[in-house]
């Protein structure tokens, strides 16, 4: 099966604020950027994974992602990131994937094997596969096979929200409590949670880092 990655992201500069209190400005934005460029080349090695599809509203982080082979579509008007990810899905269904992924920018242990197991999940249509942040209120990564079975709806509690619309589309529902997915970068102690775990396993990997 193939699929189409789509991902938003804030503009580099803007994005992370609420880690005002322990990075400066260029810090978030140099933050902001290694989290795409990571989220990006894992993408990019999964082999289901057709095309990735960015939307923003950041010329910079659009050049950035087309730098690694995504197309991109540009938001205009008022910021929505649900509308964008609508817009966005019509784009990618005109090339007629088997399904869509839609993954934020602010999971720092992403890896390819954690995504490639998602993905499994839904190889099995129609279906939607969700895999929850850390306190089962937010959604981390949504599979939706094939596209367009539910409406988007990202934001606070979205992860009860998007297990509703998949039961009342009479779908397939699919959780996936995945550790490294899990994990999302939002506030400082999400960030002191990181890198205590990378300095437990003491790993060697393409992952951003924050010192």
């Amino acid at each position: 099966m193939t699929f189409w990655a789509i991902v938003p992201i804030k503009p580099l500069r803007r994005g992370k604020s609420r880690l005002a209190t322990v990075l400066t400005q260029d810090e978030r934005t140099d933050f902001n950027r290694k989290l795409f460029i990571h989220t990006l080349s894992v993408l990019n090695e999964i082999p289901e994974i057709e095309q990735v599809l960015v939307v923003s509203r950041d010329q910079e982080a659009l050049s950035l992602a087309r730098e690694y082979g995504a197309r991109t579509v540009q938001e205009n008007g008022t910021p929505e990131l649900n509308i964008a990810l609508s817009r966005a899905t019509i784009v990618a269904k005109t090339y007629t994937p088997q399904g869509v992924l839609i993954l934020p920018t602010d999971l720092p242990l992403l890896s390819n094997q954690e995504v490639s197991t998602l993905l499994e999940y839904a190889k099995k249509p129609p279906v939607v596969v969700i895999a929850p942040d850390r306190w089962r209120q937010g959604t981390n990564a949504l599979v939706i096979c094939p596209a367009g079975l539910i409406d988007y709806g990202f934001g606070p509690g979205s992860f009860q929200r998007h297990c509703e619309r998949a039961i009342q589309a009479g779908v397939k529902l699919e959780v996936c409590d995945l550790s490294a997915l899990s994990l999302d970068i939002d506030l400082p102690e999400d960030l002191d949670l990181y890198k205590h775990i990378r300095e437990e396993t003491a790993e060697k990997s393409n992952e951003p880092t924050f010192t």
